[in-house]
């Protein structure tokens, strides 16, 4: 075991083994079933755990009661552990750190956790047995041997040193817990740890002066109201003049009464009974009002000041471990004060300036499992009723592959040859993309490189599906195709090119039937002229008389055109020239 003392913290690590086997790779292992703390302390509670492969751990917790619900409430959405909790951990361990115990924090405390997969859930039964434990003197013995015991309720761990005080200055030290020197009826004795001396025990006596802080450290926000409170007794055949609390107090003087000190005006009150109890309240606190207050009650017979009472106000701090991640990993933020805040007080957090739905706990830590991109941006806290003193945002990088690639046309709409046009790839990425490639649908090599791809001149054959693919160190992702079509310059050519290509067999086949008539054509005639008759609504056509040319054309008959088409007959022979 090792003990570590910082201020008026006691944490206690204890490395013995507690294991609570599960089946199929699920367990949960307790450095220590039972653990024995002072009071005012603080307390380490740890355990590994594991799980099957293939599962990921989605939540982790620890708790006292299972309750009515299907699930146990989280520690952290108790209001009596508000500001008291911090989690620590990672897939494989958790610590639980409970600060300020007190005799109610006793309890036997398990830890749960989740994966997720269905049914991946398991919890560590039995758990910690904690006992909280005061100190007090106790007198034991008749009139002429009495003794003197610093009393726990537990037997606390790792053999501790006990202090010793007699009318509140330190006189012994023992690793016995009884007072190894005689004692007189007129002083008081009080007893404490060693490592924890501001923990000691109420004084006990028979006629002496004694003043009992209910705290004798307190940590308070600033902007707020905080009381400190005190019980006194003094000789019984002495009477109260007054009372009256101060912070400075030099050698050769009276201390001065608080209410007449500069600066504290309006800014505090006295309240309490001015026979056996006495409170100071001060509000609106300042960072500047830390400081030890001690309670002064002056008698008839004599005066009297107790011990110091520990003021500290502390504003608020928000501490992100760590701040830069990368996907699926975990963050922890804890919403840090300088001391333990009293009263309880549950935590509100933001993200963006907004507060974050459902998150208000009484757990001073806040965690994100499994951290996606969402995640990431600008992150505070503040302490429920003071919303308006926030911690300064700290902001929490993560890293992630591409998503949402995207490309974009220029210019938009038609894409006419011989013109140019500029594709942009568009990615969200952290750290950001470092390489972009541009592909052709169907073509296996890519076309280009960059955030941009421009195509001048462009010609028909460049029309087609374009897409982009986004690199960086965490990933890749391809773009969803973009067409471009490019249109002709004259997009009435391919019809003239059609009626040129008929025109123009149209005339060839005229020509071949005019060439094939003359070729088989004869002398032979009877009749000497060849009449056309045109339909009026037809084309005119020009009569042809070719007797007086030749005698080969005698046997010419007249041929009258199909009043119902406009196509022309080819002239015939009605008889054939016997040459």
């Amino acid at each position: 075991m090792a003990l570590r003392t910082a201020g008026s913290v006691l944490v206690v690590f204890l490395w013995s083994v507690a294991v609570v086997l599960g089946q199929d790779g699920w367990s949960v292992t307790y450095t220590k079933n039972r653990i024995c703390v002072l009071k005012g302390s603080s307390v380490e509670l740890s355990c590994s755990y594991t799980y099957p492969s293939g599962h990921t751990v989605t939540t982790a917790f620890w708790f006292t009661e299972l309750g009515t619900g299907v699930e146990p409430d989280s520690l952290g959405q108790d209001p009596e552990y508000s500001g008291r909790l911090e989690y620590h951990g990672d897939k494989n361990g958790q610590r639980l750190k409970i600060t300020d115990l007190g005799e109610s924090d006793s309890a036997e405390y398990k830890f749960r956790f989740m994966t997720n997969q269905e049914g991946g859930k398991y919890m560590g039964s039995p758990g910690v047995t904690l006992s909280v434990t005061g100190l007090q003197v106790k007198v034991t013995g008749g009139h002429q041997d009495k003794t003197l015991t610093c009393s726990t309720t537990c037997t606390l761990t790792d053999n501790p040193t006990y202090i010793w005080y007699k009318n509140g200055q330190k006189v012994k030290e023992d690793t016995s817990s009884l007072y190894p020197d005689s004692f007189s009826d007129a002083d008081s004795y009080s007893c404490a740890v060693k490592g924890h001396e501001d923990l000691h025990s109420l004084a006990v006596c028979k006629n002496c002066w004694i003043v009992t802080y209910t705290h004798q450290s307190i940590c308070a926000l600033k902007g707020s109201t905080v009381d400190i409170s005190c019980s006194y007794t003094y000789p019984i055949d002495h009477e109260i003049k007054t009372t009256f609390w101060f912070t400075k107090w030099e050698s050769d003087m009276d201390p001065e009464d608080l209410s007449s000190v500069p600066g504290y005006e309006g800014h505090m009150e006295y309240l309490g009974d001015k026979k056996s109890e006495g409170t100071l309240r001060i509000t609106d606190l300042r960072l500047s009002d830390s400081a030890g207050y001690r309670f002064r009650l002056i008698t008839s017979g004599e005066k009297f000041a107790g011990s110091p009472v520990s003021l500290t106000v502390t504003d608020v701090v928000l501490e992100m471990v760590p701040t830069s991640v990368s996907e699926s990993e975990s963050v922890t933020l804890t919403c840090r004060t300088k001391c333990t805040l009293d009263p309880i007080a549950a935590f509100i957090w933001y993200k963006n300036g907004q507060p974050i739905p459902n998150s208000n706990t009484y757990s001073l830590v806040y965690s994100l499992f499994s951290v996606s991109s969402e995640d990431r941006g600008r992150y505070s806290c503040a302490v429920e009723g003071h919303e308006d003193l926030p911690s300064a945002e700290e902001t929490l990088t993560v890293r992630y592959g591409p998503w949402n690639t995207s490309v974009s046309v220029s210019p938009s709409g038609e894409i006419v040859e011989g013109s140019s046009v500029t594709l942009t790839c568009s990615s969200d990425a952290n750290p950001p993309v470092d390489k972009y490639t541009w592909y052709k649908k169907n073509i296996a090599s890519p076309k280009a490189s960059g955030q941009s791809y421009s195509i001048t001149d462009i010609i028909s054959e460049d029309r087609g599906e374009y897409y982009c693919e986004a690199r960086n160190i965490k990933g890749t992702e391809t773009s969803i195709p973009v067409h471009i079509n490019v249109m002709s310059v004259f997009p009435w050519v391919p019809v003239m090119g059609v009626g040129a290509v008929l025109t123009a067999g149209a005339l060839l086949l005229t020509i071949y039937c005019t060439l094939k008539r003359r070729s088989t054509g004869g002398s032979d005639a009877t009749t000497d002229t060849q009449s056309v008759h045109h339909d009026p609504n037809s084309d005119t056509y020009t009569g042809l008389n070719v007797k007086t040319s030749s005698t080969d054309y005698d046997t010419l008959a007249s041929v009258h055109p199909d009043p119902n088409s406009n196509m022309c007959t080819s002239l015939k022979k009605n008889t054939r020239s016997p040459e």
